[in-house]
């Protein structure tokens, strides 16, 4: 099997990664190579692609000159994009990043096939191809970290829709009220994100102080701002009541979520990332009570939720995920 380049362009970090397909009894993604540097977003596209051209050239040099060569370079970016073109529109966290033809502009210059898709969907792709999607047709990946979206591998077929939108299910409104989270009060990633679950724990902390309690919280994080999903976190996991609230009303919502999900889609595995991988004891047991009683009850028995099987790598995964022959 051949070698692959990918790049992973983040609002904070970029990579870029040589990694070689491999079949050892299934397919599996050997990563060889990864070189990690600050998204410079003062400086412009420009500056980071020709970042990405000088970690690829030195790659090249090293590798595919004497071996095998090259199959393809996968990009996983932020949305929104339109991956047929291959153009980078406008993503939020990389301001000046206005239709960008970053694929035509690889491909022009290394003469390899380039493939680009939004985050979401590449991590789709790489669980369903080496992680926890293993053998399944019909999956969901959500992210559950900075933000809240979702890739779906339907009838073993990556689904886009229309303009490269589906899957967006953090703007879904699960409440009328409650945190904000992609611009919309209640939304599922206001209730289900690292930012949802700080703003939640400014709200209650917030309540508790307003009847007169100075909740263990609040001393631990040291000021309101301090109360991040991190620490609320590690609160909870060593039993602070409070803490443990905070997750409980975020794992109600997540379950809301999950039996929309389940009812329209019927997904045979939905596959969850970032901090449900890492407090999956603390969610889940509020998700699966809600599940249970929301959910078709055919469709509930028939999906499995399970954390990402690639943990913390599965943003080299998704990336090196594009670069083969698209499924």
């Amino acid at each position: 099997m051949g070698y692959r380049i990918g790049i992973d362009i983040g609002g904070t970090k970029c990579a870029v990664l040589l990694g070689r397909a491999e079949k050892k009894p299934q397919a599996d993604m050997a990563i060889l190579e990864k070189t990690v540097f600050e998204t410079k977003k003062t400086s412009g596209p420009q500056e980071m692609i020709g970042l990405f051209t000088r970690e690829i050239d030195a790659l090249t040099e090293r590798y595919a000159a004497s071996q095998e060569g090259l199959e393809g370079i996968g990009i996983s970016c932020g949305g929104p994009l339109d991956s047929r073109r291959r153009l980078i529109l406008a993503p939020p966290n990389l301001p000046g990043w206005l239709n960008i033809p970053i694929g035509e502009m690889l491909e022009e210059r290394y003469r390899l096939p380039v493939r680009l898709e939004n985050d979401a969907n590449a991590c789709a792709l790489a669980e369903w191809k080496y992680g926890a999607g293993r053998g399944c047709q019909n999956l969901i990946f959500l992210t559950f970290g900075t933000g809240c979206g979702a890739g779906l591998i339907l009838d073993g077929r990556l689904y886009r829709g229309v303009s490269d939108m589906a899957g967006e299910i953090g703007h879904l409104r699960l409440a009328e009220c409650g945190p904000v989270g992609f611009g919309k009060m209640g939304s599922f990633e206001g209730f289900c994100s690292g930012g949802g679950i700080h703003q939640l724990a400014k709200m209650m902390v917030s309540e508790r102080l307003g009847i007169g309690e100075n909740p263990a919280l609040l001393q631990r994080a040291g000021s309101m701002e301090g109360l991040s999903a991190k620490l609320v976190a590690q609160a909870a996991k060593e039993g602070d009541p409070l803490a443990k609230e905070i997750f409980a009303v975020s794992g109600r919502y997540l379950g809301k979520g999950l039996s929309l999900l389940i009812d329209i889609l019927n997904p045979q595995r939905i596959i969850i990332g970032s901090i449900f991988e890492r407090s999956r004891e603390l969610l889940w047991p509020a998700a699966e009570q809600v599940i249970r009683r929301e959910c078709i009850p055919f469709s509930q028995k028939a999906c499995e939720v399970l954390p990402a099987g690639l943990g913390d790598a599965i943003g080299d995964y998704a990336a090196l995920s594009l670069a083969g022959k698209e499924e």
